[in-house]
């Protein structure tokens, strides 16, 4: 056992001699290791359903997050893919203003003229795009409309 001696000691002015009986402080252990803890049902079955709410909590609150930040994402995906949809659509117009071009009759006139090509005479254009042909051409398909009667 330990001894612990305190001395009271006055801050205005020194003593030298001893005034009073000397304090003496015994340090005793405690020994706890016997001490077994009692359960209390009471305090389990609180703790237990703070802990469901708290899971609750934390999986509303992760829920929220989870769908905040996929909301954020879709977000990007659609402003990439308006992006896409606008280049598109401007080479879409591009294509479409160079396609007008090319298919420019006096264009087509001016290069074959330059190829040493002439107009052509009469006799010499066929329309393919007529719905009655010549009677005496060949003809190398035709669309005949066909009936079916089923039997039950």
């Amino acid at each position: 056992m330990a001894a612990a001696v305190q001395i009271p000691v006055s801050s205005s002015r020194r003593v030298a001699c001893w005034t009073g009986t000397p304090e003496v402080y015994f340090a005793r252990g405690i020994d706890n290791s016997r001490l077994v803890k009692v359960e209390d049902p009471r305090r389990g079955r609180e703790m237990k359903q703070f802990a469901g709410a708290l899971c609750c909590l934390f999986l509303l609150v992760m829920t929220y997050a989870f769908q905040h930040f996929k909301a954020i994402e879709y977000g990007y995906k659609i402003q990439i893919l308006k992006s896409q949809r606008n280049g598109l659509s401007e080479l879409n117009r591009d294509l479409r203003l160079e396609e007008a071009s090319l298919q420019d009759p006096q264009r087509i006139d001016v290069l074959a003229r330059k190829m040493g090509l002439q107009s052509p005479h009469a006799g010499q254009v066929i329309r393919m795009d007529s719905s009655s042909p010549d009677s005496n051409t060949p003809v190398l398909a035709s669309v005949t409309p066909i009936s079916v009667i089923s039997e039950r």
